[in-house]
This record gives structure tokens, sequence and C-alpha cells, in this order.
């Protein structure tokens, strides 16, 4: 029996980058106007609209986009915002998407809070890091989120809201 080996080159995503340093923006004092960026996966709706009602966000705007996925150029202007929270990075294409989404929200102005699973949290910073945001504002949600309960989500929603809370006050 022959078998025939193939070699191939494999790009690490978190490997360096030539990337110039993010800067992270300042959450205002007030906060006016906030967007909530709902990357469609399992229980990402119920999550930020757990987080709406906890934190008491008046008039949201709603931005959905697919998890795996970049924004489109017309998404990421509409989640233009005095603060933006985009969940929920629970897999390594969506959180990777979420937290680039971030990056491009941050360097256009707006200050972010993603929304990640504590398994993939540390993947999402590793990731920032690599893109030069290592600043990047990343609250952590039990994993895991699709499959449950709305009630479920709401109680794993509750650290997340106190992250925020702590973020924001």
């Amino acid at each position: 029996m022959k078998v025939k080996i193939i070699e191939r080159e494999v790009l690490n995503p978190l490997a360096d980058t030539e990337a110039l340093e993010v800067e992270i923006n300042p959450i205002p004092e007030k906060i006016g106007s906030i967007s909530l960026v709902d990357n469609t996966k399992p229980n990402a709706d119920v999550l930020l609209d757990t987080i709406r009602k906890n934190l008491k966000f008046k008039n949201p705007i709603n931005v959905r986009k697919p998890a795996g996925a970049p924004g489109t150029d017309e998404q990421i202007k509409q989640a233009q915002a005095d603060l933006s929270i985009l969940a929920l990075g629970d897999c390594g294409s969506c959180t990777t998407w979420l937290i680039l989404d971030a990056i491009k929200l941050e360097k256009q102005g707006t200050p972010t809070i993603s929304v990640c699973s504590d398994i993939f949290a540390p993947f999402a910073r590793e990731l920032a890091e690599s893109y030069g945001a290592g600043g990047l504002r990343i609250v952590e949600v039990e994993h895991p989120l699709a499959g449950q309960s709305r009630e479920s989500i709401e109680n794993k929603g509750q650290k997340a809201i106190n992250q925020i809370k702590s973020i924001i006050d």
C-alpha cells in the first residue's frame, strides 16, 4: 500500500500580527444610545434581552448578523452608539467574528462590551490581543447556552450583567 503525504502550511489565527495598537474607547459617563448586536447564536437574543431589561436600557438599536461571518459595513454602521454590547461568543468561529466586529466598532469610535462563554473567553482575549486590542472589554457567561431554557439563560446572564454593571458604573 502506498501513502501519499502532503505537507501544508497552516496559519495560526493567533499568530503575531503587524497590527497597530487599537485604542479602546472609554465608556461615556452618560450613555445616551446603546446598540445590542445579536449574532444569531442560539439564546444570544435571550441573553441580550435579559441584559437590556436588567440594566434598564431604553430604545436600544438592535442589530442582527450571522454568527459565522463578519458584520457588513451597514451592520457595523448601524451598531455605532455610545455603547455597543455584542453577543454571543460560544464557539470558535462565532467568537472570532464577534471579537473582530467589536474591534471594528472600537476603531470607528464606539466603545464595546463583548459577551462570551467562559470556555471561549480566553480565546477571545488572545485574539483581541493578537489584533492589538488587548484591553477589549470581554465579559463571561457560563457555557453552554445553546439548548438551555430561557430561565437558565436569564440565570446565567446575571454574571454577565454584574460584570457589565461594574464596567459602566
